[in-house]
């Protein structure tokens, strides 16, 4: 360990002092300590495939470095490379459900194995422009965003050096690649299932909750696009999620004349369900209920919950698109068609 000198007039230490930090080691440590240049310690460390070193020096390079602790410093290492290897993922605003954390799960699993760095960016109170400086300031090689941007927004984030841009929602954004997932076709599922059984008062559940009219809204419009050719009423319900919210709409159920319901998701499906046997209304024969997500917990309910069930794209195959698109940043924008719906029926409809 180097020995730093004290300074000129410096009092001798008292015993039992506690011992300052120890300086934190550089590639040069590791490049005296394995007896290679620093060049090599940079090549070993990267995983530097163009360059050929024996595999007893990787082994001794691997040794010292983990002997004194070192690990490569990322901003260093992206000043030199131009980009770095950082997938930068905004935090949601709104809460995500299980299906979604589950594909978010695989997504980081399948770009760590290509090298990635996958860093969640909470940037709750920034919106717009505003947001994609913030972002843009950690030089990210590519950007997932659950949900819209605007076009200004894709722009700030390529001339940071961004090479990739992907957005996941209902729509298509200039200059960003897409995975287009429409929610108007999961409450037309739903819908058509319902008046395809004789349903014609149906209640849609609207959440209270931030941000989910992003999906509530289109999910709701497929309801009607379904439902009203049919000569079907459809009616809004707004609900939080919170038993005393589920049961005063309960309460009311039987003056409203409602024969079904599209309950969003299995999770609010559940939540009413239970308030509705709760206020003496027989599920389904007073009223059907039908959620979305085709969780597991909605095959253990008593009646088991009639669901929407959604294909949800691999975080595989996203993985892929974004290695892709940043080997070949000038290819041509890639946009997928995603979340393919389709009716599970159960007893509760």
């Amino acid at each position: 360990m180097v020995q730093i000198p004290k300074q000129a007039g410096q009092p001798p230490a008292e015993s039992g002092e506690t011992p300052g930090p120890r300086p934190v080691p550089t590639s040069a440590d590791v490049a005296r300590l394995a007896g290679v240049s620093r060049a090599t310690v940079s090549y070993v460390l990267n995983n530097t495939s163009s360059v050929r070193i024996s595999e007893p020096t990787r082994h001794r390079v691997r040794a010292a470095a983990e002997e004194l602790g070192y690990v490569p410093h990322a901003a260093a290492r992206s000043l030199r490379a131009g980009h770095s290897r950082m997938v930068l993922m905004p935090a949601s605003h709104v809460p995500v459900g299980p299906l979604f954390s589950h594909f978010l799960y695989e997504l980081h699993w399948a770009l760590r194995r290509l090298d990635y760095t996958v860093v969640q960016y909470g940037s709750v109170g920034m919106g717009g422009d505003e947001a994609a400086r913030a972002w843009a300031e950690l030089r990210p090689v590519a950007v997932f965003v659950p949900g819209t941007l605007e076009p200004g927004q894709v722009e700030v984030l390529k001339r940071a050096g961004a090479k990739a841009v992907v957005t996941f929602g209902p729509e298509r954004v200039e200059g960003a690649h897409a995975l287009l997932a429409d929610h108007r076709e999961v409450g037309h599922c739903a819908g058509r299932h319902l008046v395809e059984r004789g349903r014609r008062r149906i209640g849609v559940v609207v959440p209270e909750e931030t941000g989910l009219h992003v999906f509530s809204e289109p999910r709701l419009a497929g309801v009607r696009a379904a439902a009203e050719p049919a000569g079907a009423e459809v009616v809004p319900l707004p609900l939080a999620y919170t038993e005393e919210s589920a049961a005063h709409l309960a309460a009311g159920w039987r003056a409203s004349g409602l024969d079904a319901v599209f309950a969003y998701n299995d999770e609010y499906a559940m939540l009413l369900m239970r308030a509705l046997q709760d206020a003496g209304v027989a599920v389904p024969e007073e009223t059907a209920v039908i959620g979305a997500d085709d969780l597991l917990i909605g095959k253990l309910t008593r009646p088991r919950l009639s669901t929407v069930h959604l294909e949800m794209p691999s975080g595989q195959l996203l993985a892929e698109l974004l290695d892709r698109v940043v080997r070949a940043p000038g290819a041509e924008t890639e946009v997928h068609d995603l979340l393919a719906a389709s009716v599970v029926q159960r007893e509760s409809t």
